[in-house]
C-alpha cells in the first residue's frame, strides 16, 4: 500500500485541526474588529465632512453588496482552489482599503476604501468563508471547534475596539486606520499560509482519528429524510427548493437586525447621552459576551437542534431593540446591559449554527457554490439594515421605527428557519436515536 510522505504537522504534539481553527480564531478577532470600527470611525467622519447618515452608513452597505455579488463565485473558488487563496485575497484587499482610508477626501473615497476594500476584504476572511472549510477539520466536536473560531471576533472586540477608539481620539481616526491595516497585514497574513482545506489534504483525519475505523463502534446514521440525502444538490437544484429560499429569507432578515444595530449603536448611545467611551464599550462588551454565548449555544445546537438556537438568537434581538426604544424615554445603566448581552450572548450565538443549517440540509460536493450562494441573500441583508436605518433616521428624526422594523426582521427570521428544517433533513448528534 502507497503511503504519502508524512507532512510535518503529524509530528505536532495535538492536532492540526486545532492549529486551523487557531488561525481562523486570530484571523476572524481582526478581521471582524476592523469591519466593525466602522461604527467608530463613522462619528469622526460625520463630524469631519459634514456628510448626511444615510450616505455615511451606504458605504458600509456597499461593501457588503458588493462583496453579496460576489460570493457564489466565492464558493465555486472554494469548492475547487481552497481556502487559502480566498482568505488571503481578503486581506490584501482589508489591508489595502484600510492604508488607503487616511487619504480619504470625497464621499466616492470613502464608499471605495472603507466600504469596497474593507467591506468586501472582511467578508474574504470572516465567518462565511470558515464555515465552508472548518466543518471538515471536526465531526464529533463541530459545532464547538467552529463556535470557538468564531468566538476570535468578541475577543477581538473588547480587545481591539477600545485600542482603536483610544487611538481615534489621541491621534484621530487616519491613525486608528493604519493601525489596523499594518495588524492585518503583519499578522494575519503569515499565519494563513498555513491553513488547509481539509485534513486528508496533509494525510490526516477528521478529529485526528488514526485511522478511518478508529471511531469504531459505528455511530448510528444521523440521516432523517434518505431520498432527500440521496439527492446530489447542485446550485440549481438547490434553488429550486423552497428550503432554499426559506433559508435566504431567514439570513437576510437576520443580518439586516443585526447590521443595523451594529452599524449606527454608537451613534445612537452618544446621541441619548452616553459619552462616546461608554459607547465604544458598549460595542466591545457586545462582542465579550458573544464569547460564553457562541461557545455554549453552539454546542447545544449539537444536542437540541439548529433550529431552537437560531430562535434563541433572533430573540436576542428582539430583546436588544426593545431595549433600545426603552433607553429612549428612560437611559438607564441597567437597559444598556440588558440591550448589550441580548445582543452579544443570544443575537451573535447565529453565526455558530449558520453553516450548519445549509450543510445539514444541502452537504455535498457543490456546497461551496451553495453556501455562497445563500450568503449572497445574508449580505444584502446585512447591506440592507444599515442603510434602511440610516434613512428612516434621515427622514424622521428618530431610530424609532428602524428599531420597530429590525424587531419584525428578527420573528420573520426565526420562523424561516424552522420552515427550512435541517433537523428534518439530518439530525444534530443530541436528537439520533440509541439503538
Amino acid at each position: 500500500m502507497h503511503h504519502a510522505p508524512r507532512h510535518w504537522s503529524s509530528r505536532l504534539p495535538f492536532y492540526y485541526g486545532w492549529l486551523i481553527i487557531g488561525i481562523a480564531f486570530i484571523t476572524i478577532a481582526i478581521g471582524v474588529s476592523a469591519r466593525t470600527a466602522f461604527s467608530l470611525l463613522m462619528p469622526p467622519l460625520i463630524d469631519e465632512f459634514g456628510w448626511d447618515r444615510g450616505l455615511a452608513a451606504g458605504a458600509f452597505s456597499f461593501g457588503f453588496l458588493t462583496s453579496a455579488v460576489f460570493s457564489p463565485v466565492i464558493g465555486r473558488v472554494m469548492d475547487t482552489r481552497g481556502p487559502r487563496v480566498v482568505i488571503l485575497t481578503g486581506i490584501a484587499l482589508l489591508s489595502a482599503g484600510l492604508l488607503m482610508a487616511p487619504f480619504i477626501e470625497r464621499p466616492w473615497h470613502f464608499y471605495a476604501t472603507l466600504g469596497l476594500l474593507v467591506g468586501g476584504g472582511s467578508n474574504l476572511m470572516t465567518y462565511s468563508v470558515h464555515s465552508q472549510f472548518l466543518p471538515n477539520w471536526f465531526v464529533a466536536r463541530r459545532a464547538l471547534a467552529i463556535s470557538i473560531a468564531f468566538a476570535g471576533a468578541g475577543v477581538g472586540g473588547i480587545v481591539l475596539l477600545p485600542w482603536l477608539q483610544s487611538i481615534i481620539a489621541n491621534d484621530g481616526w487616519r491613525a486608528s486606520c493604519v493601525a489596523i491595516g499594518l495588524l492585518v497585514l503583519l499578522i494575519v497574513a503569515p499565519l494563513n499560509l498555513l491553513v488547509r482545506k481539509r485534513p486528508e489534504d496533509i494525510g490526516l483525519l477528521p478529529d485526528g482519528a488514526s485511522r478511518p475505523d478508529a471511531s469504531a463502534p459505528k455511530r448510528p446514521s444521523n440521516i432523517v429524510d434518505p431520498a432527500w440525502v440521496a439527492t446530489e444538490w447542485t446550485l440549481s437544484r438547490t434553488m429550486r427548493s423552497s428550503r432554499f429560499w426559506w433559508i435566504c429569507v431567514g439570513y437576510f432578515c437576520a443580518l439586516a437586525a443585526w447590521y443595523a444595530v451594529q452599524v449606527h449603536q454608537t451613534k445612537y448611545l452618544t446621541e441619548i447621552g452616553f459619552t462616546p467611551i461608554v459607547a465604544a464599550w458598549a460595542l466591545g462588551v457586545v462582542s465579550v459576551v458573544a464569547i460564553p454565548g457562541q461557545i455554549s449555544l453552539g454546542a447545544l445546537s449539537d444536542r437540541i437542534g439548529r433550529e431552537w438556537v437560531w430562535t434563541a438568537g433572533c430573540a436576542g434581538f428582539v430583546i436588544c431593540y426593545a431595549a433600545l426604544l426603552g433607553l429612549e424615554y428612560a437611559p438607564s445603566t441597567a437597559l444598556l446591559y440588558l440591550m448589550v448581552i441580548s445582543q452579544g450572548f443570544l443575537g451573535y450565538a447565529l453565526t455558530s449554527v449558520m453553516g450548519a443549517i445549509v450543510a445539514e440540509i444541502y452537504e455535498g460536493p457543490h456546497f461551496g457554490a451553495i453556501f455562497g450562494t445563500v450568503m449572497v441573500a445574508a449580505m444584502a441583508g446585512g447591506a440592507a439594515g444599515p442603510w434602511a436605518a440610516g434613512l428612516i433616521h434621515d427622514a424622521t428624526g428618530s431610530y424609532r421605527w428602524a428599531f420597530i422594523l429590525s424587531i419584525a426582521c428578527s420573528v420573520v427570521s426565526a420562523a424561516s428557519i424552522w420552515f427550512a428544517a435541517p433537523g428534518k433533513v439530518r439530525a444534530v448528534a443530541g436528537r439520533i436515536p440509541r439503538h
